[in-house]
């Protein structure tokens, strides 16, 4: 028997309650344990459900301190050119006369985040405010589409979009030979019109006029790229379909909740993307922020997005995406071998020698970037570095890897 141990009157429980060696055990393992668990799971660290992420000093994890904190002030020295007001950089790119019909924000400066060994080993900038992520949010998106294969919503990424989408999306003769494979891998070609935006008007060729765009010549899906954000939007659209709800929801229950991220992200569509499923309204997200909208997220947030594909679908003693998805996604496409399911592979004819080959990277517009490196567990989330001096920037965090 457990002796009871009684407290003076100050130091009891309000609401009248001795504490025994037993209870003080049972409160011990409800409280601090799943903590510990959390922190660690088969020797692998991952970062706490509040915000807490452990730091090592560059040294203790094989990394040289004075190389690293090079190329943390050469990010810092380095932003980008545009303007912090987004309204304006958006405005004055992509394509002309470009509709503003998501929400915008104004960015903040340069921040980043570097992880070794699941530790933090460099960090600047405010990596808690919540920034637009242009493109980055694509791979938030082929996420949605892994968690459908993976819930058998999908069977399989060679079926074609049209057989699950019967609304009309995929009825062309030409759209009716697109898979999810091609959607995923931006080699559909798929042609129409989407939200009031045609496919033609995205990122047009510098020669011709509309008249011309439009009756261009349709490409065999699989056989030609095109970085096209009305395309992405229909995978966002048809996945949307599936799921029948939105699809931050899922993303949220299924990804951003169970690896502890924040409560600040979120992730919009457009004014006019607004569909009726099941006789429900809701909206059907964007992949990017070509026209406003996107997913608007914290660095910190992002990193632990990254962190989850570090470790290949697995967070703690959860396998949340699974090994074959992660495989899959980092296969070069066949009609551009350095992209693969929303992700940028250094593969191909643009490979970067100085480069491990296994690194895959989630970009956007403004600098943004989700490095993940497998082969030296490396890990790094950088917001609104000089796109001109990515490749730069990385070799310097490469090099204090050599020279640790």
């Amino acid at each position: 028997m457990f002796r009871k141990l009684r407290l003076p009157e100050s130091k009891r429980l309000p609401w009248g309650l001795d504490f025994s060696p037993a209870l003080c055990l049972l409160l011990i393992s409800a409280f601090l344990i799943p903590g510990l668990l959390h922190a660690q799971s088969n020797g692998v660290y991952y970062p706490g459900p509040t915000g807490e992420w452990e730091s090592r000093r560059p040294e203790d994890v094989g990394m040289d301190a004075d190389s690293l904190q090079k190329a943390v002030a050469f990010a810092m020295a380095n932003e980008v050119g545009i303007p912090r007001d987004l309204r304006v950089a958006i405005s004055n790119s992509f394509e002309p006369d470009n509709t503003i019909v998501g929400p915008t924000k104004d960015r903040g400066g340069p921040a980043g985040i570097i992880i070794k060994n699941g530790y933090i080993v460099a960090e600047w900038g405010d990596t808690q405010r919540v920034d637009m992520t242009f493109s980055v949010t694509k791979s938030y998106l082929s996420t949605v589409a892994a968690l459908a294969l993976d819930a058998g919503l999908i069977k399989d990424v060679h079926d074609k979009a049209g057989d699950y989408v019967r609304d009309g999306t995929f009825a062309s003769e030409h759209n009716s030979q697109i898979t999810w494979h091609h959607l995923l891998n931006q080699s559909s070609d798929w042609s129409g019109t989407l939200f009031d935006k045609p496919d033609w008007a995205d990122r047009p060729p510098r020669e011709g006029t509309p008249e011309q765009w439009k009756r261009r010549e349709r490409k065999e899906p699989g056989t030609s790229f095109k970085y096209n954000d009305v395309r992405v939007n229909v995978l966002a659209y048809s996945l949307l379909r599936l799921w029948k709800q939105p699809l931050p929801a899922v993303l949220k229950e299924k990804i951003m909740d169970r690896i502890g991220a924040s409560g600040t992200w979120r992730w919009h569509g457009y004014e006019n993307s607004w569909v009726t499923i099941d006789g429900v309204k809701m909206q059907s997200v964007s992949g990017g922020g070509h026209r406003g909208g996107g997913m608007f997220i914290s660095t910190r947030d992002q990193a632990k997005f990254g962190y989850l594909f570090l470790r290949n679908g697995k967070w703690n003693d959860k396998q949340l995406i699974s090994e074959e998805w992660i495989e899959m996604l980092r296969t070069p496409s066949e009609a551009r071998p350095n992209y693969g399911y929303m992700w940028w592979l250094n593969r191909g004819p643009g490979r970067v020698p100085q480069w491990p080959e296994s690194i895959f990277t989630a970009v956007g517009f403004g600098g943004n970037y989700v490095a993940v490196d497998q082969e030296h567990d490396l890990l790094a989330a950088v917001r609104w570095l000089d796109p001109s001096k990515m490749v730069e920037f990385f070799q310097m965090a490469f090099a204090s890897l050599r020279s640790g």
